[in-house]
């Protein structure tokens, strides 16, 4: 079993910054792969970005160049830095592999 444990949501401008953290407790050895996934009003959920075991990063087109997904060295936070933010970045973000965190909202105005 993995918890999973967002934080750093809140209100911003646009342009500006956000990190997200999540942090990973539990049988972390049997992750293969942790992803950040977002979940706007009356839209789908999308996957934002991905680390997988061998610390491959990747990340949805819509998000490329402004946000930047890292971990700790002790591989028990995720993080999210979110830059350029645009209104339509407005989401619930969660941290996710074979479970979900609660979610961390994230409000763009």
């Amino acid at each position: 079993h993995v918890q999973l444990v967002e934080s750093g949501g809140g209100s911003v401008q646009a342009g500006g910054s956000r990190r997200l953290s999540c942090k990973v407790s539990g049988l972390t050895d049997a992750i293969d792969c942790l992803k950040w996934f977002r979940q706007a009003p009356g839209k789908e959920r999308e996957g934002v970005a991905a680390i997988d075991r061998d610390g491959y990063i990747s990340y949805a087109d819509s998000v490329k160049g402004r946000f930047v997904l890292s971990e700790d060295n002790a591989k028990t936070t995720l993080y999210l830095q979110m830059n350029s933010l645009k209104t339509e970045d407005t989401a619930v973000y969660y941290c996710a592999t074979a479970y979900w965190g609660q979610g961390t909202q994230v409000t763009v105005s």
